[in-house]
């Protein structure tokens, strides 16, 4: 999408949990340890927010991005929170936060695109901002893997950390791309998927009792990375083409962080080096949809961004979606 001006990213904020997991740790009951992760995918360390809800990590990175916005939340209007990880099937995160903070009467919406959530939530924030539908947006994305994650597996147990990101947004008048796509696998053969956490269980003929179980994420490595490489090299370049432009125009390019590899493969597919380009996977691991907003708090509160820098944010996820947005700050 492109026309009716641009963004302008009034406030931002996030949650880190405070456990800190080390790669060795992992090593207590897997076949597994630290130079084996970090050499396969570039993790040394990520956070869980063990015995806590997503919400709490939401509200959290919310109410960091209203006071460094400097806004009151009477004035947000919309809320937009991305999750693959409800606490609910319903309510809906969104509406968990907006009752937190006391944003009343705002309009509220979850969204699940895993880990390309956080660029599809601030695609739809822009739109309803170029059309002057609304004034100010929050945008948060929330993730809380650890809960989804299978501690037996490690091919998929030392990749996930939980945490939260958020961003106030306005209508700008910089410039702003986007291309937001999927390759739709919808089987449970797929590549990547995790069920829902519910199953029938049909024990008498005119009843059944639902039983819970632990709902973990299934992953083929290999088909993710094919794909992940593939699709991040062609998003950052759909979106920077709608502005007459290609990646290496662009002062920082933030990519989703699902493995250090992927990110150095995609670089060099868009004939880029690793100078441009910012990551954390070292000490936050994946964190789905999580990881970009996070990324542009650590990016402010170290006074790396400056008005006028034009930014290239990049993700892939289960679905299979991907998505880019070029934008100016």
């Amino acid at each position: 999408m492109g026309g009716f001006g641009g963004i302008n990213i009034i406030g931002t904020g996030s949650f880190v949990p405070e456990y800190r997991i080390k790669n060795d740790d992992f090593a207590c009951f897997l076949d597994t340890n630290d130079e084996w992760i970090t050499s396969r995918t570039g993790i040394s360390e990520r956070r869980f927010h063990f015995n806590g809800k997503n919400s709490e990590m939401a509200i959290a990175a919310a109410r960091n991005a209203l006071e460094d916005s400097g806004c009151f939340p009477g004035e947000i209007d919309y809320v937009i929170v991305s999750t693959s990880t409800p606490d609910y099937f319903y309510p809906s995160l969104s509406c968990q936060v907006s009752d937190a903070l006391s944003i009343k009467g705002a309009g509220c919406l979850d969204v699940n695109a895993a880990c390309t959530g956080f660029v599809s939530a601030l695609d739809i924030a822009r739109s309803y901002l170029a059309l002057g539908v609304y004034q100010k947006i929050l945008v948060v994305a929330s993730e809380k893997l650890s809960s989804h994650v299978d501690f037996n597996d490690r091919t998929t147990a030392v990749l996930f950390g939980d945490g939260a990101g958020a961003i106030i947004a306005e209508k700008g008048e910089g410039i702003y791309s986007s291309y937001i796509s999927s390759n739709p696998e919808c089987e449970e053969d797929n590549s990547l998927y995790c069920k829902v956490n519910y199953e029938p269980n049909h024990k008498f003929e005119n009843r059944y009792e639902q039983t819970k179980k632990t709902p973990h994420m299934f992953m083929d490595g290999k088909a993710v990375y094919k794909f992940a490489v593939e699709v991040m090299q062609t998003a950052a370049e759909k979106a920077a083409e709608k502005l007459g432009m290609s990646p290496s125009q662009f002062d920082i390019i933030i990519p989703h962080q699902a493995n250090i590899r992927i990110i150095k493969s995609a670089i060099k597919g868009l004939g880029l080096t690793m100078d441009k380009i910012y990551t954390h996977i070292n000490t936050r691991a994946n964190i789905s949809s999580a990881c970009i907003p996070t990324m542009l708090d650590e990016l402010k509160k170290s006074n790396r961004l400056e008005r006028g820098m034009k930014i290239c944010i990049v993700a892939f996820g289960a679905g299979l979606t991907f998505g880019s947005i070029c934008f100016e700050y």
